[in-house]
């Protein structure tokens, strides 16, 4: 089971070479910002600057075909419970089931915006590796060290969730096929069955999860890791005028899209 989640594709491109932070907030101010326009014109300038976001990063489409296919199931749901939910006049009716024009139009909107949601997602951690992720986040959470909030812990924990989903569901494809090759079978029967199907997926599945979690432990504790102690940084992160063009297009692509 191949994915792009949590994956860093090294590339010497433009959108590589921005800063973290940088990156982090545009991607969040483009998050909120998706969530609070509801025009198919504002979603069609965010998605063409992901589109030529996507060109000059230099990651193939496939890798965002492996960032979208794992929650293409949430993307069919999202369209389906919409176009039925909706209420309005309906141009075609199935017994129970009623299709309204404006019930098609929403479920088109909400499933091509988290489309282009992931889209944006995906850009961050592929083109950011995890040391840079981690240092960037360490560093935005630095405020909230006034509170007592361990921010330097928290980016750790994010990044270290991240590099490991790949890891996790490579797991979960050896421990099924290892189980298919004992006559286990996933994919007949209702619901109740299949969910009682993946009761032996799952008990070996935390067994290796806890086990890798222990060597990752030890291994940190082996190179001296200690929480809440400030750490030195190799490599510093600096701020480059190109940096401030890039936050200064994201508001201006946000301001346009809010005007039309």
């Amino acid at each position: 089971m191949r994915t792009s989640i949590g994956q860093y594709y090294p590339a010497n491109s433009p959108l590589h070479r921005v800063d973290p932070r940088a990156k982090f907030v545009a991607v969040v101010a483009l998050a909120v910002a998706l969530f609070t326009r509801d025009s198919f014109a504002a979603l069609s300038i965010y998605g063409a600057a992901a589109l030529v976001a996507f060109v000059v990063s230099r990651v193939p489409p496939l890798w965002f075909w492996r960032g979208l296919k794992p929650i293409l199931w949430l993307v069919v749901l999202t369209f389906v419970a919409q176009a039925l939910l909706a209420r309005g006049e309906a141009f075609y009716s199935l017994g129970p089931i009623h299709l309204t024009k404006r019930g098609i139009e929403l479920a088109t909107y909400l499933s091509l915006r988290l489309v282009v949601l992931v889209l944006f997602g995906s850009l961050v951690t592929l083109t950011t590796s995890p040391i840079s992720l981690t240092d960037a986040l360490a560093w935005l959470g630095r405020p909230l060290r006034r509170l007592r909030v361990p921010s330097d812990e928290l980016a750790l924990m994010v990044t270290i969730a991240l590099r490991f989903i790949p890891t996790l569901l490579v797991e979960i494809e050896k421990i099924m096929r290892a189980q298919r090759a004992r006559g286990a079978e996933f994919a007949r029967g209702g619901p109740l069955r299949r969910a009682r199907a993946l009761v032996p997926v799952l008990v070996p599945l935390f067994v290796v999860s806890f086990r890798r979690a222990d060597d990752l432990a030890m291994a940190m504790e082996a190179r001296c890791y200690q929480p809440g102690i400030r750490r030195t940084r190799l490599h510093p992160l600096v701020a480059r005028p190109s940096d401030f063009v890039v936050l200064g297009a994201v508001v201006a692509m946000i301001v346009a899209a809010s005007l039309v």
